[in-house]
């Protein structure tokens, strides 16, 4: 008997779409959101540029995933998926091979930009699709899949650090490009829609969602900026900050990837609180704990001390990605959702950006990372404003509905 739409939503076919979207988080977004990191001294020591221009390469692929958030996202929502996640692994995995090559700071500039431009069909429309693969429990599923993220961040710093020790920064762009492109285009085959439950617009449309999109889009773009503006900083600066106290490079990764593993299950955790107390205050509760732990990396000179407080912080601080994830899922309407979500993402990227560049920068200028992290924590306190604002908002909302 052949099999109908609702056999293909089977539980063992959806969670190998979460499973393989976890996989392809993990090695794309491991590289572009902050695996950079760790070549920070190698290109410092190489070439003598200082960390601001450094964080610009970061920065530069950051803003090619803001931008390529929205494109990816429309195409996705016409084209299909699987056409967005092939292009993306394909040039993700070409750029990071030639960064090997790369010896002026424009060209890493180019290939990181390139590399996020097309990377971002790897992140808002695979969460979009991994939502519209759960009709009811998407935030456990979006949480594991973006726990996929966490993995990556803590995996490839740290696998890298120690391919640089060994091979050379060159030698490890080369090794790190070919294994994305051995991994990635297999996995990016697997990505498809789920089936249509009925036939019709009304079926496509879903329930309407509680807020405008004109008004629910800019309000979670600009609550992101600051909460990525946050995050940023001590993603992209921990491993120089405790490198910076006399302790090797892996030491220093190894904190960092303590810190990721934690945030594997900060992910999926915060997935399933906001199945339980609703994506927006889910989001909140992360973002608080994000916000008030963070200038205190700032206080600790110790390796055993990073190592006990990186995981706690990484807990937390993990959930706001989900949170922001789960919530824009919930205030959007399913027909546009990968390409909204592409636009609200894309602040994200630009937040994460700007709080990359500004960490580096800050230091140039005073040569020490108190003033980054202090400004990463007020860019936390907008965040919080402007979601508790959402909240009370929604509340209000729920309560006229009624």
């Amino acid at each position: 008997m052949a099999a109908g739409p609702q056999d293909a939503l089977r539980p063992a076919g959806r969670w190998i779409i979460v499973a393989a979207v976890a996989l392809l988080l993990a090695v794309a977004m491991g590289q572009l959101v902050n695996g950079l990191s760790v070549f920070f001294i190698p290109l410092e020591l190489e070439f003598g540029w200082a960390r601001g221009p450094i964080a610009l390469i970061n920065s530069a692929g950051l803003a090619g995933l803001s931008l390529g958030g929205i494109a990816m996202g429309l195409v996705a929502d016409r084209a299909g998926i699987r056409l967005v996640a092939l292009a993306a692994a394909l040039v993700v995995g070409l750029c990071v091979t030639m960064a090997s090559g790369a010896s002026e700071l424009w060209q890493f500039y180019l290939l990181f930009f390139l590399a996020g431009l097309f990377g971002a069909g790897l992140f808002a429309p695979l969460l979009s699709l991994v939502g519209n693969w759960f009709p009811t429990g998407a935030g456990l599923a979006i949480g594991i899949a973006s726990a996929g993220q966490a993995v990556g961040q803590g995996g490839v710093p740290f696998a890298t650090a120690f391919l640089i020790e060994a091979m050379g920064w060159r030698q490890a762009f080369l090794a790190q490009g070919l294994v994305s492109l051995a991994v990635m285009l297999p996995l990016a085959l697997l990505m498809r829609e789920p089936p249509r439950p009925a036939t019709g617009p009304a079926a496509q449309a879903g329930p309407a969602p509680l807020l405008p999109p004109g008004l629910v889009v800019p309000w979670l773009s600009l609550a992101v900026i600051g909460c990525c503006t946050c995050m940023a900083v001590p993603l992209m600066h921990l491993v120089p900050l405790i490198h910076g106290h006399h302790i090797s490079a892996p030491d220093a990764g190894g904190v960092l990837f303590v810190m990721l593993l934690a945030a594997i299950l900060g992910r999926v955790a915060f997935g399933r609180l906001a199945d339980r107390i609703g994506p927006i205050q889910a989001y909140l509760t992360a973002s608080f704990w994000q916000t008030v732990a963070v200038f205190a990396f700032t206080r600790i000179h110790d390796l055993s001390l990073f190592y006990l407080f990186a995981p706690i912080y990484g807990f937390g601080y993990a959930g706001v990605m989900t949170g922001v994830l789960v919530t824009a899922r919930m205030l959007t309407p399913a027909a546009s959702r990968a390409s909204l979500m592409g636009i609200i993402i894309a602040f994200a990227w630009l937040g994460h950006g700007l709080g990359g560049f500004q960490g580096g920068y800050l230091f140039d200028l005073t040569g020490d990372y108190t003033l980054s992290f202090a400004l990463a924590a007020l860019a936390g306190v907008t965040n919080l404003v402007l979601v508790g604002a959402l909240l009370l908002t929604v509340r209000r909302r729920v309560v006229v509905l009624a």
